[in-house]
């Protein structure tokens, strides 16, 4: 709208007041009480007493100027951002080490709450546009069509959406924020319990909830929570029995779980290899869920890569139909907040109607305002007051809200981030990371942040002959104490070297030079302890074998063969896996060929770590087989066939 159309909404609104024209319903904007600006206050700090009506600069319906000075203090500061954006930590300018925390100085403070001393951000005509809308919508509300009667063109709704979402993209990040993000430091946060995540979800305005538990997929599945489901009042999974019933409601509420296996490009490059895996998956998963897990129906299991986007699309959609409260459950350093940022349904207002679907009732599939909310006495009973509640304040609804802060520090997230989609269809809320044992407190302070499997590795094959040890950065330790060769593949971030056991001894207690980097400090070296021996019974000859077991040798059966392969994947928390691979001769049926009672074909290894902890074991993946190299992936290099002599020659005659 151009000025000249509101400057004649301007005056035909002021002589009309002049005259007496509705004078009661349209009081002087003088005499109106004091209304914080949105982006300048934090309604539920004023709620509990906390926040101040900061003085701004305002104009009335008369254009006269009135000053009301803005103090950039530490209150005012705290009561414009109320929480960051990045972690969704309180705004606080006192405990400059903690999650929150703004300093006064910085620019982008203090260009985001208007300091007309430092900066000249909130110009005149910024609050007049303000004051103009408000001005407009008050007219409104008196019945009055001021736009049509001064022949100017009525405030676009556009325009006011986009004011909008400049100024929540303007919310800066607090100090530890802005470090991670420019930096790449800073200090990770108390990490939550399960029992504070609980009582977190029970406070969700929502009838329907539903939570995604991420797992990693670099040491799947060492991530996973153990009896997550139980412990959390979740909907018992269905189960194998064909009389099994979909969980219903119970007590007015639903709550239901879907595992999210995050980084899934980390296991395989290609996604259609993923897929193949799916089965391998669930199979792994059910074993990490113990005996009860045989039996449950894992139609709920999704792998997903949001570095490659893979299967993100397919969760986006599920979120933006379902509704209600999504919540992004999972341990630290997990992946939730890069899969909050690839799930979210951005730009979701734009797709409903909001006169059709109120004209529709409330009733209208596939949405209807208001049905995943629960009523206002069944929240009273839930939430006993909003000072003691752990669950925030949900952000204000914009197109393209700001995104949570990624990064490679455990525990980012500081408190539940909240952001509502589709004009209050639903939330997809990020929760801070459960605590997770990692090698961290065992890194040199320059390895804590690079250490982080990102990308798939291309691992080199090791040979561990008898009494041979495989080091991975002074960190890890397998030792082979057996009588075979084992082929070791490390799909970690780590420096390997395959050495004699007497001298991998030498090289941790630094009796000798280490002909690689080590990652780890002094004092893990002398906390070397054994965290088990690994036996590999699992048994992959016939994967192994390749085309030895190919059509053109269809006589050939994988019981004729005279070895067995058997393999195992060890793995390292939060770092990634180690295949060992062992290729044995096939045992005599008379079992003559065993020594002291144990048989050849199972070998075992040894495993070492910081005080015996980190380590695990899977079956094997077979992440070796799966390369993008072969004639099948890599048709198109293919060389054309040179033409044969014959036609050759045919040609030039």
């Amino acid at each position: 709208m151009s000025w000249q159309a509101r400057a004649q909404i301007w005056k035909r609104a002021s002589s009309l007041y002049a005259h007496g024209h509705y004078r009661k319903a349209v009081p002087p904007l003088a005499r109106l009480p004091p209304t914080p600006i949105r982006y300048l206050t934090c309604q539920s700090l004023a709620r509990q007493g906390t926040a101040e009506a900061s003085p701004s600069t305002v104009y009335d319906a008369h254009g006269e100027e009135q000053l009301l000075h803005l103090e950039s203090s530490r209150k005012s500061v705290a009561a414009a951002i109320g929480a960051c954006p990045g972690c969704g930590a309180l705004a606080q300018t006192v405990h400059s080490n903690e999650a929150g925390f703004y300093s006064v100085k910085r620019k982008q403070v203090e260009y985001f709450v208007g300091d007309l001393r430092t900066s000249d951000t909130l110009s005149k005509q910024g609050l007049e546009d303000e004051l103009f809308r408000k001005a407009i919508e008050q007219v409104k509300k008196s019945g009055l069509d001021i736009a049509e009667e001064a022949g100017a063109p009525e405030l676009p709704i556009e325009a006011v959406r986009r004011r909008e979402q400049e100024r929540a993209n303007r919310v800066p990040f607090c100090d530890r924020c802005h470090d991670l993000v420019h930096h790449s430091s800073g200090k990770p946060i108390a990490h939550p319990s399960l029992e504070s995540i609980r009582d977190t979800i029970s406070e969700s305005p929502y009838r329907y909830n539903h939570i995604y538990h991420a797992i990693d997929a670099a040491d799947f599945p060492l991530s996973l929570v153990p009896g997550v489901q139980k412990f959390l009042d979740l909907a018992p999974q269905r189960t194998k029995n064909r009389r099994s019933h979909h969980a219903g409601y119970k007590r007015g509420t639903k709550s239901e779980l879907s595992f999210i296996i995050t980084r899934a490009d980390l296991l395989a490059p290609t996604k259609p290899q993923v897929d193949r895996l799916m089965p391998y998956i669930t199979r792994v998963l059910r074993h990490a869920l113990g005996s009860r897990g045989e039996d449950l129906r894992m139609g709920n299991v999704r792998c997903v890569s949001a570095k490659r986007g893979w299967w993100t699309g397919a969760i986006k959609s599920d979120i933006w139909k379902r509704g209600g409260g999504n919540w992004m459950v999972g341990k630290v350093n997990v992946g939730k907040s890069k899969l909050y940022e690839n799930v979210f349904p951005k730009g979701s207002s734009e797709q409903i109607n909001l006169s059709q679907r109120r004209s529709e009732g409330p009733t209208s599939p596939p949405f209807a305002f208001g049905e995943h909310l629960i009523e206002p006495e069944h929240e009273a009973e839930n939430v006993d007051d909003n000072l003691f509640s752990l669950l925030p304040e949900a952000r204000k609804e914009t197109i393209y809200p700001k995104m949570p802060t990624v990064s490679a520090l455990p525990g980012t997230t500081a408190s539940p981030i909240r952001i509502p989609f589709g004009n209050g269809r639903g939330e997809l809320i990020d929760l801070p990371g459960l605590s997770r044992t990692s090698l961290d407190d065992y890194l040199l302070p320059q390895y804590k942040t690079t250490l982080l499997l990102e990308k798939r590795v291309k691992p080199e094959q090791y040979k561990l002959a008898p009494q041979q040890s495989l080091l991975l950065g002074g960190l890890i330790r397998i030792t082979n104490p057996g009588i075979s060769l084992i082929m070791a593949y490390p799909f970690v971030p780590l420096q390997a070297h395959a050495t004699s056991t007497v001298k991998a001894l030498e090289v941790e207690h630094d009796a000798r030079s280490s002909p690689m980097p080590f990652v780890v400090t002094d004092e893990a070296r002398s906390q070397m302890a054994l965290a088990g021996k690994y036996t590999m019974t699992s048994d992959v000859t016939r994967r192994a074998a390749g085309p030895l077991l190919s059509a053109a040798n269809s006589n050939l059966k994988v019981e004729n063969l005279p070895f067995q392969t058997f393999s195992i994947d060890i793995l390292i928390e939060s770092l990634g896996w180690v295949e060992l691979v062992c290729e044995v001769r096939r045992p005599r049926r008379d079992g003559t060929d065993s020594i002291d009672g144990q048989w050849t074909w199972y070998p075992e290894v040894e495993v070492f770590s910081p005080q015996g902890k980190f380590i695990g074991r899977r079956e094997p993946l077979g992440a070796m087989y799966l390369t993008t190299e072969g004639p099948e992936l890599n048709a198109h290099k293919k060389r054309p066939l040179r033409q044969s002599r014959q036609r050759a020659r045919g040609s030039l005659t």
